[in-house]
């Protein structure tokens, strides 16, 4: 099964390379863009069929080593095949 786990900087955290990236978009004219914010995504694929043991071990990998807790949230997104 594919998961995917998207992670983003908590809010109140500061985001020094979304800032850089708005900052060139307005260079570039793009005046339009008010914020930006940089994550990272990972794709896993996990043999198994069980959503909910997967979706659990997800999480489980995700507190431990994925996303750092602290200063990051994360979502799981659980793919059909």
């Amino acid at each position: 099964m594919k998961v995917i786990v998207n992670i983003q900087l908590k809010k109140g955290v500061l985001d020094p390379q979304g800032k850089a990236v708005l900052h060139a978009l307005n260079s570039l004219s793009f005046n339009e863009v008010e914020d930006v914010r940089i994550g990272k995504q990972i794709i896993l694929n996990i043999d198994g069929k069980n959503k909910e043991e997967i979706k659990k071990r997800v999480q489980q990998m995700s507190e431990e080593l994925l996303a750092n807790t602290v200063i990051e949230d994360f979502e799981i997104i659980l793919g059909d095949n």
